[in-house]
C-alpha cells in the first residue's frame, strides 16, 4: 500500500477505472480518503442510524464518485467525492425520514416497502428466487408466521445484506457498506436464498 501514499487523488482513480485495480481502490476508500469520509460525515443524523451507518453512506458515496470521476470536467476529485459523498447522506437521511419504521440497520418486513422510492418486499425476493410465486398462497397470517421464520433463520450479517439488496444496492456497493468481500456478500445472498426456498415450502 505504501506505493500509493504519494500518488495524487486522480491518478489512483484511473487506475481503479482504466485498471480495475482493487488494490488502489481499497487504499482510496480505506486510507487516502478517510479523513474526508469523516469530514464529511460529521454533523450529519440518520433516523433509526447509528454514526456507523452515517459513515457508510458516505463511503457509498465515496465509490460513486470514484466510479464516475471524469478529469476531462475540469473539478478536481476531492471537490467531486464530497458532492457525491454529500448527495448520498442526504438521500439516506431523506428516505430514512419518509420511513421511519425501517431504519438502516433493522429487518426486512414482508408487508413494508423497502428503500427509497422502491416498493420491494421480502416477497419480492421470494419471487427473485427460484420459488415460484404461483405455487405460493399466502394468508395473512401465514405471513407473518413466515416473516418471523425468516428473520430468525438469517443471521444479523445476512439481513443487512437481504436488507441492502432489496434496496437496489449493487454487490459491490454493499460490500463496500459493510467492509466485505463481494465474493462473501454474493455467498451470503446464496444462503438467504436457500433458508427462504425451504421455508416458503416447509410443509
Amino acid at each position: 500500500m505504501d506505493i500509493y501514499e504519494n500518488m495524487p487523488y486522480e491518478y489512483l482513480v484511473m487506475k481503479v477505472q482504466k485498471e480495475n485495480d482493487i488494490t488502489a481502490l481499497e487504499y482510496l476508500i480505506n486510507t487516502k480518503c478517510k479523513s474526508l469520509i469523516r469530514k464529511r460525515t460529521r454533523g450529519y443524523f440518520i433516523l433509526g442510524a447509528d454514526k456507523e451507518d452515517v459513515i457508510q453512506e458516505g463511503m457509498v458515496g465515496l465509490y460513486k464518485a470514484i466510479r464516475d470521476f471524469d478529469p476531462e470536467k475540469e473539478v478536481s476529485f476531492v471537490a467531486f467525492a464530497e458532492l457525491c459523498i454529500n448527495r448520498q447522506i442526504i438521500s439516506a437521511i431523506k428516505a430514512a425520514s419518509r420511513q421511519k419504521h425501517l431504519p438502516l440497520n433493522s429487518s426486512v418486513s414482508m408487508d413494508n416497502p423497502v428503500g427509497d422510492g422502491e416498493d420491494h418486499t421480502y416477497l419480492d425476493f421470494i419471487s427473485s428466487s427460484d420459488i415460484n410465486p404461483e405455487e405460493l398462497v399466502i394468508g395473512k397470517e401465514s405471513r407473518k408466521n413466515m416473516e418471523r421464520a425468516i428473520v430468525n433463520a438469517l443471521s444479523k450479517m445476512e439481513r443487512r445484506v437481504l436488507a441492502l439488496y432489496l434496496k437496489g444496492k449493487s454487490y459491490t456497493e454493499i460490500a463496500v457498506i459493510m467492509d466485505k468481500e463481494e465474493k462473501s456478500i454474493d455467498n451470503a445472498l446464496q444462503r438467504i436464498k436457500k433458508k427462504v426456498e425451504k421455508i416458503a415450502y416447509k410443509k
